[in-house]
């Protein structure tokens, strides 16, 4: 797969929390829409600790969640000229880290399969697993489970701790369809885990 490291970024120490070297983060990413390549360069640089730890929290193996940081990442840059602004850059990249990580999750789900020729275990078997890895995989095995309007504002809402107002303005719905989608999802969720707590 192909890695971040081809666009020679390097990892900034303060990572998204307000400025970047170069302006903020808000600043980079019109820069960068606007074809400014070095603008990219230091953008995805400064949102990269910031995804790769959102990524973290979806996929208990570091090497995985490294590997949807990347993906991530590479969305961003394919994607920075289309983003409307209609969500906060960090809502924008939040989303499509959620994304990814359970798409990363999907591929090595059906990998295993492949080699092994048996399911992975479900729930996950406590004796290979901690407690942590296996309430994230029990989760993305819900969220696959679940219609994806629902598995994405739920993600938003309790994974990432978007506000209802940026999930509103992230999906193009209007703030109480956002709640209705959060309470539908967690609902749906809590019957697919048996009444286990499943916030971020």
């Amino acid at each position: 797969m192909a890695r971040i490291d081809t666009l020679a970024i390097v990892m900034l120490s303060e990572g998204t929390a307000g400025t970047a070297a170069g302006g903020t983060v808000e600043q980079l990413a019109r820069a960068a829409a606007a074809g400014d390549s070095a603008a990219l360069e230091r953008l995805l640089a400064a949102i990269q600790p910031d995804v790769l730890r959102v990524c973290g929290r979806f996929l208990p193996c570091r090497q995985d969640a490294e590997e949807a940081c990347q993906d991530t990442l590479m969305a961003v840059a394919r994607g920075i000229g289309g983003f409307a602004g209609r969500s906060s850059l960090r809502t924008w990249y939040y989303r499509i880290a959620a994304n990814r990580s359970r798409s990363t999750y999907d591929v090595l789900r059906r990998r295993s399969r492949e080699l092994s020729g048996a399911t992975l275990p479900e729930p996950a078997d406590p004796r290979r697993t901690s407690v942590v890895a296996g309430t994230r995989i029990d989760l993305l095995e819900a969220l696959a489970a679940i219609s994806p309007l629902l598995a994405e504002a739920v993600t938003l809402r309790d994974v990432l701790e978007v506000s209802y107002r940026e999930i509103s303005e992230s999906l193009g719905i209007p703030e109480g369809t956002a709640k209705t989608r959060v309470r539908d999802g967690r609902l749906r969720l809590r019957e697919l885990l048996g009444g286990r707590s499943f916030r971020g």
